[in-house]
């Protein structure tokens, strides 16, 4: 089949022979895809990698799946099949997929290096997004959704309604990052929140906020144009190079009460965010991390959360449960299509993704946000 695959570091590239998947377990699913979108984590694994993909030569550990293989986990496609012990999804279905691979899914894999009676600490605790064994379809695990086809297995499928676009519907992934990370932080409604950078997961964040009905939030964000889609998301935007140092104190007070945020949710990644993140929280606020870091330590003093009984977080992918509340939220409009929509800044057909896709995105991140790639399976280009 046609696909977009990692072949080896720093060699991602088209071709039409990657073997098409199929259905080999009762409880499988078989998707053709609609659209999958480019992450961040995918531009990295070209860039730095491989992060999640094995080595060359060499196989992912939880699935013993070797290269090439497809890449993409943010997708949206149509059931073409279903094995036999299926019941949750049929043939014609708009679904989504919950891209994680888990101890749960070691039975899948006749070469996994793990024994498949056993699951490791979090998983036994149920806490399967934090896995010891952590992969991802189209990261590494198994094919993704820059392809014709994907086969993954029911309990990672979630029925999306058909009065959701198909495009909108590839957000559902990068969108549960985002709730996952507002509902862990046990945030309600009315409270506020402050999101530091407007990148895709800033601005899935800030949707995330409003489908948990947040009062007041701010992003704050260097970059003119991405302030001004946070504002076209609804949000309120501050540039912290206005105020330079004073920035933090310009923060807290411009919070509904004077005294900083309740919440805050670190999406770049720096230790200027992180900062901020802790500092323009007032007294037994939230700060969350959801940016990924690399392997670098900062400082920052422990009695800058004990005097005012702060709590610092983070916030690892999502469940299938994060799944299911978007694409409710969605379906419901708490959560609005037509500002999820504007996160679409590009669509490519998988023969173009790495130039117009990949390409694109390193070379202009300041005009784009998200691209998405699709195997035309449903004409989705002439629309």
């Amino acid at each position: 089949m046609r696909a977009l695959a990692y072949f080896a570091k720093n060699k991602i590239q088209f071709s039409d022979e990657i073997p098409e998947p199929r259905i080999e377990l009762d409880d499988e699913v078989l998707i053709d895809i609609s659209y999958a979108g480019i992450c961040g984590s995918d531009l990295h694994e070209y860039l730095d990698g491989p992060i999640f993909f094995p080595e060359d030569n060499a196989v992912e550990k939880i699935s013993g799946k070797g290269l090439p293989q497809p890449m993409g986990h943010e997708m949206s496609g149509v059931v073409s099949k279903v094995g036999p012990a299926v019941t949750k999804v049929k043939v014609g279905d708009h679904v989504v997929v919950e891209a994680t691979s888990t101890c749960q899914d070691i039975y899948r894999w006749p070469n996994s290096s793990f024994p498949k009676d056993e699951e490791c600490g979090a998983c036994k605790k149920g806490f399967y997004n934090c896995c010891g064994h952590l992969g991802f379809c189209g990261l590494g695990a198994y094919g993704g959704g820059f392809a014709e086809k994907v086969v993954t297995s029911e309990r990672h499928v979630v029925k999306v309604p058909n009065d959701i676009p198909m495009d909108v519907a590839a957000l559902v992934e990068p969108l549960s990052v985002a709730w996952h990370a507002v509902r862990i932080s046990g945030l309600k409604p009315g409270q506020s929140a402050l999101v530091l950078g407007a990148g895709p997961i800033g601005l899935a964040t800030i949707l995330a906020l409003q489908g948990h009905k947040a009062g007041k939030i701010i992003v704050s964000e260097p970059a003119k144009a991405r302030r001004e889609q946070a504002a076209l998301m609804g949000a309120e935007t501050f540039n912290p190079f206005d105020h330079g140092k004073d920035a933090v104190d310009v923060l807290r007070k411009i919070a509904p009460d004077g005294e900083g945020f309740d919440f805050s949710y670190d999406c770049s990644g720096v230790k200027q965010t992180f900062d901020t993140s802790l500092h323009a929280l007032t007294f037994n606020g939230v700060a969350v991390n959801i940016a990924v870091w690399g392997h670098k330590p900062i400082d920052y003093y422990p009695m800058d959360v004990t005097l005012q009984e702060k709590f610092v977080t983070g916030s690892m992918c999502y469940t299938i449960e994060d799944f299911k509340a978007v694409v409710k939220a969605l379906h419901e409009g708490s959560i609005d299509i037509s500002r999820a929509k504007r996160m679409i800044t590009g669509r490519q057909k998988i023969e173009d993704g790495f130039e117009k896709g990949f390409m694109e995105l390193i070379n202009h991140k300041e005009t784009n946000i998200k691209i998405l790639l699709t195997p035309n399976n449903f004409n989705e280009l002439s629309e």
